[in-house]
């Protein structure tokens, strides 16, 4: 088990938004999706862009039979800001690498507080 630090109000963190916080010297992105908190490393394997600052919606899913596109993952995915690889919030899964994965970290909602564990 990890350290635990309190790093902020649960309503400074409505639902669908998200903030960045520095726990020990390290940025971190802390989403609120469908009222589920989630933590992702504010770092973009890439070229280290910040991730965290990039923009939450969802994404295009190709029908593998059809060929048709659907949007789908709405407000759980984050792009990265600089050049566009796309994350899945909840697993850190890069949707364009699926090698790639981000640490995650969790986060527990205690007395309206956040709580990230690292």
């Amino acid at each position: 088990m990890g350290r635990i630090f309190d790093v902020a109000a649960a309503q400074d963190i409505p639902l669908g938004t998200h903030k960045i916080v520095t726990v020990k010297g390290r940025t971190i992105g802390i989403f609120n999706i469908k009222g589920s908190y989630h933590a992702l490393p504010n770092i973009c394997p890439h070229q280290i862009g910040p991730l965290c600052e990039g923009k939450v919606s969802g994404t295009l899913y190709r029908d593998k039979k059809t060929w048709e596109l659907h949007w789908t993952e709405e407000g759980e995915i984050v792009t990265c800001p600089w050049h566009g690889l796309e994350f899945r919030v909840q697993t850190g899964e890069c949707l364009a690498y699926k090698q790639v994965k981000l640490r995650t970290y969790n986060v527990t909602q205690i007395d309206g507080r956040l709580l990230l564990e690292i």
